[in-house]
């Protein structure tokens, strides 16, 4: 007999992870009867052709490959419902696994050929030891079939496509609270998060945050606009990484951002349209500031990657009356500060830039304790990933280490952001 399984993913600060695995047992199981130690689960992470994946040991050790495969850490076992909610009592039993930058056999995307890919997480859960019930014992199950997938903050993002010349696909949000015209608010992915499944785009690195109830209250409801492209935003046309600035995506971008607007004009303020991403995303969120100065009540560049010498002082002339807000880590090797974001930022402060701000950190760190082990010193990103502390709106100093204020109020990033608006 096959027995089926049921996944609950959650997205990190370090992607999409198998967070609970629901077993389907047929019987009423009590609390007291569970243990993490009456199962096991092995788990092969296969390509679209059903071999297992050969990846990366690590994102920092990324010449080091290995087979994806092997058993995963069951931290705790108990009766609960199908959506993985602990009861007393229940026919269901849930696994939860250790997930984490740690743990990577967990993770629903991986690398592949320099893009992240969901890719197939095969489970097989098997039962060691015997687990008394009211009605019998149960022994020696064997689940092998995922039935279905569940992911805990999809707040219901939907999928549009362009009808651009060069069409590009995207994700995007409706905001569920407020009303009369709400902001839009843009997010451009990363070089890792093209290609031709939206989905990667807003959950490769925890965007779906800006759905978060708490960064919806902060705009009184906000549309989120995540696209995607298909090879990577530096793409100039050459389809390599050059230092040229130059992108092909910029205007079927904005067409994209045109037509969204206008299938949504009846409630979109245009003068609140706020545009971010990170790396590559950071790279041509400034392109397109760049490109469009007078479209943008806002900008938000993470780790951006357009590199200063490429910028003109009239570009820099054409910007510095829009309110940008640049976040970046010291220690970034992928992106180099002092490349990029660090001589930018000045440059505006010298041409007399009144609304610019730049949270610069020393490192990334894991300040909300999620991968951290207790009685550790908390874990540390690789210094590229700062976008973790904008999506998380954990962006409150400015270059100097000083608060940024409004009106004297200590403001963070999100909520900086939401005050903006085009005169």
């Amino acid at each position: 007999m096959t027995r089926v399984y049921y996944k609950i993913t959650t997205i990190t600060d370090f992607g999409p992870f198998t967070e609970k695995l629901v077993l389907p047992v047929g019987k009423e199981v009590q609390a007291d009867a569970v243990r993490p130690e009456c199962f096991n689960v092995y788990v092969e992470r296969k390509d679209e052709t059903g071999n297992i994946l050969m990846l990366p040991k690590s994102w920092s050790e990324r010449d080091k490959l290995e087979e994806s495969k092997g058993y995963c850490l069951v931290t705790a076992a108990y009766p609960s419902d199908l959506e993985g909610n602990r009861l007393e009592r229940g026919i269901y039993i849930t696994l939860e696994l250790k997930y984490g930058p740690r743990y990577p056999l967990t993770a629903s995307i991986a690398p592949i050929q320099f893009m992240n890919r969901y890719v197939l997480c095969d489970y097989r859960i098997t039962q060691i030891a015997d687990i008394l019930t009211d009605s019998g014992k149960l022994s020696g199950m064997v689940f092998e079939l995922c039935a279905g997938n569940s992911t805990k903050q999809a707040y219901g993002f939907l999928h549009g496509i362009s009808s651009y010349e060069e069409p590009l696909k995207y994700g995007y949000y409706v905001p569920q609270t407020g009303g009369g015209k709400r902001p839009l608010i843009i997010w451009l992915h990363g070089a890792g998060e093209g290609g031709q499944d939206p989905t990667i785009a807003y959950t490769g690195n925890k965007v779906v945050n800006l759905a978060s109830e708490d960064i919806q209250a902060k705009f009184g409801g906000a549309y989120i606009l995540v696209p995607q492209t298909p090879t990577f935003w530096m793409d100039n046309g050459s389809g390599q990484y050059t230092r040229t600035g130059q992108s092909r995506y910029v205007k079927a971008l904005k067409a994209l951002i045109d037509e969204f607007i206008a299938k949504n004009e009846a409630a979109i303020d245009t003068k609140r349209i706020y545009i971010g991403g990170c790396s590559n995303g950071g790279f041509m969120t400034m392109r397109m500031i760049i490109d469009y100065p007078d479209f943008f009540a806002a900008a938000w560049p993470v780790c951006e990657a357009l590199y200063d010498e490429v910028i003109s002082d009239a570009d820099i002339e054409a910007i510095k009356h829009m309110p940008i807000w640049f976040t970046h880590a010291r220690n970034d090797d992928v992106v180099k500060p002092e490349e990029t974001a660090v001589p930018t930022y000045q440059r505006l402060i010298r041409a007399g830039a009144a609304d610019v701000h730049f949270s610069l950190f020393d490192k990334v760190v894991d300040i909300r304790g999620a991968f951290t082990e207790e009685g550790e010193e908390p874990f540390e990103y690789h210094g590229h990933f700062s976008w973790i502390y904008a999506l998380n709106d954990d962006c409150r100093l400015d270059y100097d280490g000083q608060p940024v204020k409004v009106n004297d109020r200590e403001v963070s990033l999100m909520d900086w952001l939401a005050l903006q608006s085009k005169s």
